[in-house]
C-alpha cells in the first residue's frame, strides 16, 4: 500500500471519529482543503491575545467587538463586530469560520485533534515581521512559526508523520501581517520628528523582507507548501491616521510605504516559487482592493469610508470601542469597524475577492485556485 493512501486512510480515520465525537456529520464535511493554518495580526486573530499576560496587550474581549457575531453576539478575541477577515478565507474553503486560536486550544486541551481535522490560528493583534514591533505584547511571526514547529510535532506523535506531511502538503497556510511594522516605523521616525531618507526605508524593507522570507521558507521546511499571504492594505486611510489630518484625508506617504513593501514582497515570493519544489502561493492585494473601494463605496452599499463604526469624537477615532462608545446606525455600511479595523462585511468582501474576484485583486492564481493547486 503506497504512502498516499497509508497517510490519507490514518487522517479520515481520525477526522470521522473526532467528527462524530463533535455531533459532525461526515456527509457534510466539503472541505476544499483538509486544514487551514493562520499566521498574522489583528486581522486574523481569533483570540490568542486573550491569553497573553501584561498590560498593554491589545485584547478584543469587551463589547462591543463581536456584536454581531453569528449565534453568540459576544466578544471572541475578534477586532470586529464579527467575523474577520480569517473566518471569511476559511468559510470560502468551505470551513465555518477560522480555525480556533492556539491557546484557546492548548487551554481546554483540544490542540490536537483540531490541529489535524480542522487547523490552527497563531494569529496575533499587535505582531509584525518583526520581533522589535511592539516587543513583548503579540506574539511575533517568528515565534508563531516556532508554536505551528511545536504543534506539528505533537501531530506526528499522534498519527506519524507520514499522515502529517500528507496533511500539511494539501492544507491551507494563510498569512497576513505587515501594518503593524509599517506603524512603528512611520510613529518612530515622527517622535524623532524626522523624515525617512532612501536608505532608511531600504533598510527597513530588508529587514521586513529578511525575516518575511524566514517565516515561509520555514514554514515550507515543515511542510507547507500552499501558501495564501495577504500583502499590506493602505495604512494611511485608517481612521486613526486620517484623524491627525485636518482635512481628514489619508496620509499619502504611509500609502507609498505600503506600496512599496507590497511591490518587494511580489518580487519576494515570485523569486522563491522556482526554487522551492511544490511551492505555490496567491498573494492577495488588500492595497488594491481597499483603494478600489475607497474611491466608490456607494457601489458595494457603503455610505462611510473614513469613519469608525466603534468609537468617539472625530471620524470615530479619537477614542476607542469600548461598552461606552457610540456604534454607527448601520454597521454593514461601515468599511471601518473601529479605528483601525475592517467591519465584518469589509472582511467578507475581501474574502471574497481574494478567492474568486477579478484577476487583478490576486498573483499569480486566486485563493480557490491555490486551495485546488497539487502539491
Amino acid at each position: 500500500m503506497g504512502y498516499e493512501v497509508v497517510a490519507m486512510k490514518a487522517l479520515v480515520v481520525l477526522s470521522l471519529v473526532v467528527g462524530a465525537v463533535a455531533g459532525i456529520r461526515p456527509s457534510k464535511l466539503v472541505w476544499q482543503v483538509p486544514a487551514v493554518y493562520v499566521f498574522g495580526d489583528s486581522t486574523l486573530d481569533v483570540g490568542n491575545n486573550n491569553y497573553l499576560p501584561g498590560e498593554g496587550v491589545p485584547r478584543a474581549n469587551m463589547p462591543h467587538y463581536g456584536i454581531d457575531l453569528p449565534g453568540s453576539g459576544k466578544p471572541t478575541g475578534r477586532f470586529s463586530n464579527g467575523y474577520n477577515t480569517a473566518d471569511f478565507v476559511a468559510k470560502t474553503l468551505g470551513f465555518n469560520k477560522s480555525p480556533l486560536a492556539y491557546f484557546v486550544l492548548k487551554a481546554h486541551n483540544k490542540l490536537i485533534p483540531s490541529a489535524i481535522t480542522r487547523g490552527v490560528s497563531y494569529a496575533s493583534a499587535g505582531s509584525g515581521i518583526l520581533d522589535s514591533t511592539n516587543a513583548e505584547k503579540n506574539i511575533p511571526l517568528s515565534q508563531q512559526v516556532r508554536l505551528f514547529e511545536s504543534t506539528k510535532a505533537e501531530m506526528e506523535a499522534k498519527v506519524g508523520p507520514q499522515a502529517v506531511g500528507e496533511l500539511l502538503g494539501r492544507s491551507f497556510f494563510l498569512v497576513g501581517t505587515e501594518s503593524n511594522d509599517l506603524f512603528a516605523f512611520t510613529t518612530a521616525l515622527a517622535k524623532q520628528n524626522k523624515t525617512a531618507t532612501q536608505s532608511d526605508v531600504a533598510a527597513f524593507y530588508g529587514s521586513l523582507l529578511s525575516n518575511y522570507y524566514a517565516a515561509i521558507t520555514g514554514l515550507y521546511k515543515l511542510g507547507a507548501r500552499k501558501f495564501g499571504i495577504i500583502n499590506a492594505g493602505p495604512v494611511g486611510c485608517v481612521p486613526r491616521v486620517r484623524v491627525l489630518n485636518v482635512t481628514g484625508a489619508c496620509a499619502d506617504g504611509m500609502n507609498q510605504l505600503a506600496g512599496g513593501f507590497d511591490g518587494a514582497l511580489r518580487s519576494l515570493l515570485a523569486g522563491l516559487a522556482p526554487k522551492l519544489p511544490g511551492f505555490a502561493y496567491s498573494l492577495a492585494d488588500s492595497l488594491g482592493l481597499t483603494q478600489d473601494t475607497l474611491a466608490n463605496p456607494l457601489a458595494l452599499g457603503f455610505v462611510s469610508s473614513d469613519s469608525a463604526c466603534c468609537g468617539s469624537g472625530r471620524l470615530g477615532a479619537q477614542g476607542e470601542c469600548t461598552p461606552a462608545a457610540a456604534l454607527c446606525p448601520d454597521r454593514d455600511r461601515y468599511i471601518f469597524w473601529d479605528s483601525v479595523h475592517p467591519s465584518q462585511r469589509s472582511a467578507m468582501l475581501g474574502a471574497k475577492a481574494y478567492y474568486d474576484g477579478p484577476p487583478r485583486y490576486t498573483t499569480p492564481i486566486t485563493f480557490k485556485q491555490l486551495a485546488a493547486a497539487r502539491s
